[in-house]
């Protein structure tokens, strides 16, 4: 048996394991079953790959999205893994042809969806097939606390009884106390070794914005931090994806729509776009993501609030899989959140999936308000405790707060004499003394509170409004027109017993950034200039393959080759990411194309 330190080396071009990888490969190698949950670009896909390679017979992946399926076939390819996927669009020859390397042994990897895999066609044909292991990716799926629950994923349970000596090996990258529950009890992994990785993603820097102008503060981050970048922008609605792709588009950008209503066409060529070229945009809903494995995404902007921590994290833990420098970047506002309680409200989910829901979504409010460190509150929602990090907007540019007691308890009083029925905009009239036809009809010119918050604006009262939110100082009834109400917190602060503290109210001159993604790995300009020339071979090369450019090397090994400089074949193989398949396939053309741009220099 080859060892994994070796397979690694040979076949995926890694120096080392990271974490708990050389663990789980050796739990999973002796035949164990293994919980394994390691954050987006921690290389969970090694940890069946490798066993894979080293056990007899061929593995089963169950992977919940078909081009997610293709994706991961594409890869164990290029690096000399013969995989194949089975799934709809799959033709009847290639199946037959698959089923022979099986029967040959020649096949390593098999990729299949919860639903093929869970017919009896199916598992009678696995009956009379050697399987090396079971893979079930994606694994929070099977939860209904998760944020991508499908109902097939309930069914895998059937292979730890159908198959009980063959290794089962769960994997995800986002899951919370309860859907680690739900995995373990629904996979029937409960004996099974566990391995939880940090949580954190220390390249990425997060920056959270209040939301003023949202496609100018959009198109400012992007031409400032991220131009000339691959990024993937979020919005809620169908029609927002349009509209700011084409505002993107229209400011010289390279944006593409994705969303649900476009034809299968259009999307899958925008996917296609984006997977194989550089230095596009993706402007998309959620429907946009999971089947993406682009490691070079270097920023993931949300144009509104996620509607869950877990989202938030999977979504933004796009950028930056190859470690290198990324960014997430969220704008929110309060129409964003009382917009996202009506969906759930309203919603035909159980009144407990909603009480759910509502949680995970107070919990995102709390991370976008929050004047600490934000990977902090981050890595606590998914039970990890850890230090302020010193790569978040708030660590770089801590927030300057001041004593808005009086203030909070203005507005505070005038929400309880109003009689709690009231949403924010009539609340704020009341405040600063705007006496329209409703509020004369109700009488409320007449309150102690009318007009004692005239001194501030509108915009103003907003901003106190949402962040006393953000405290639970008061909740909006979204059961009643949103109408504004206290919540037990707010007792001792309007009897003067607790102080409140907020952010300054007046919208102050964003804070310097710590510069371009681009200028991060700084380049002389030899370097610079074998840099463009690889990144074109690269793009040329993927092209006539008509595959993603990302699938013959990632940036880190461009990196790499421009560090180490080498002279000849034998240099390569040192080379992160330059497994021995790679280094035949494309050495000689890596050579052809840095060696006289370096002579050049030498020589000059």
């Amino acid at each position: 048996m080859i060892p994994a330190q070796q397979i690694l080396q040979d076949t995926f071009g890694y120096p080392n394991f990271r974490g708990n990888q050389a663990q789980i490969i050796d739990t999973v190698v002796q035949g164990n079953s293994a919980f394994v949950l390691m954050p987006t670009g921690g290389g969970k896909s090694l940890c069946y790959q490798i066993p894979a390679l080293m056990r007899e017979g061929v593995a089963i992946v169950i992977s919940p999205l078909i081009a997610l399926m293709d994706d991961q076939v594409a890869n164990a390819r290029a690096v000399g893994i013969h995989a194949a996927a089975v799934h709809s669009g799959t033709p009847a020859d290639t199946i037959r042809q698959i089923a022979e390397d099986i029967d040959s042994g020649s096949l390593k990897l098999l990729y299949v969806s919860p639903e093929r895999l869970t017919t009896e066609k199916f598992l009678r044909f696995l009956d009379h097939t050697t399987v090396s292991l079971f893979a079930i990716d994606e694994a929070h799926c099977v939860s209904q606390w998760g944020h991508d629950f499908r109902p097939e994923y309930q069914q895998l349970s059937l292979l730890a009884q159908r198959y009980p000596h063959i290794p089962r090996i769960a994997l995800t990258a986002t899951a919370d106390a309860q859907t680690r529950l739900d995995i373990k009890h629904y996979l029937q992994l409960n004996d099974a070794a566990e391995f939880i990785s940090s949580f954190d993603r220390p390249n990425i820097h997060y920056q959270v914005i209040e939301r003023q102008n949202g496609k100018k503060q959009l198109l400012d981050f992007i031409q400032k931090q991220a131009a000339g970048q691959s990024g993937i922008v979020y919005c809620l609605s169908r029609k927002s994806v349009e509209d700011i792709a084409q505002y993107l588009c229209d400011s010289g950008l390279n944006a593409l729509p994705y969303h649900a209503g476009l034809p299968i066409q259009t999307r899958s060529q925008n996917q296609h776009r984006f997977t194989h070229e550089d230095n596009i945009i993706i402007v998309a809903t959620v429907a946009f993501g999971m089947g993406i494995d682009k490691p070079d995404v270097r920023y993931v902007a949300h144009l509104d609030m996620p509607q869950s921590v877990e989202h938030f994290y999977q979504e933004s833990g796009r950028a930056g899989r190859d470690g290198l420098p990324a960014t997430s970047w969220l704008c929110y506002g309060m129409n964003n959140l009382m917009l996202l309680r009506e969906r759930i409200q309203e919603s035909s989910v159980s009144e407990q999936q909603k009480q759910i829901e509502l949680q995970k979504l107070n919990a995102m409010f709390d991370i976008c308000e929050t004047a600490e460190c934000r990977r902090v509150l981050l890595l606590r929602h998914f039970g990890e405790e850890s230090q302020p990090c010193g790569n978040c907007d708030n660590c770089q540019h801590p927030p300057i707060r001041f004593d808005a007691t009086e203030l909070v308890q203005k507005l505070l009083s005038c929400i309880y004499r109003v009689g709690q029925q009231y949403a924010a905009g009539y609340v704020i009239n009341v405040l600063r003394g705007k006496a329209d036809d409703w509020i004369t009809r109700n009488g409320h010119e007449q309150l102690s509170t009318f007009g004692i918050g005239a001194g501030l604006t509108d915009k103003n009262w907003r901003n106190i409004i949402r962040q006393c939110i953000g405290q639970n100082l008061i909740a909006a009834d979204v059961s009643h027109h949103q109408a504004l109400m206290l919540t037990p917190a707010a007792l001792p602060v309007l009897k003067g017993e607790q102080s409140v503290m907020l952010r300054p109210l007046k919208r102050e001159k964003a804070a310097t950034q710590s510069g371009s993604l681009k200028s991060q790995w700084l380049r002389t300009e030899r370097e610079e200039r074998i840099w463009q020339a690889l990144r074109q071979w690269r793009l040329d090369q993927a092209r006539s393959e008509n595959i993603a450019a990302y699938m013959i090397c990632g940036d880190k090994t461009l990196q790499d080759i421009i560090r180490q400089q080498p002279r000849t074949l034998a240099d390569l193989p040192p080379i992160y990411g330059l497994g021995d398949a790679k280094i035949a396939k494309y050495g000689q053309a890596i050579l052809d194309v840095y060696l006289p741009l370096n002579g050049q220099e030498a020589g000059g």
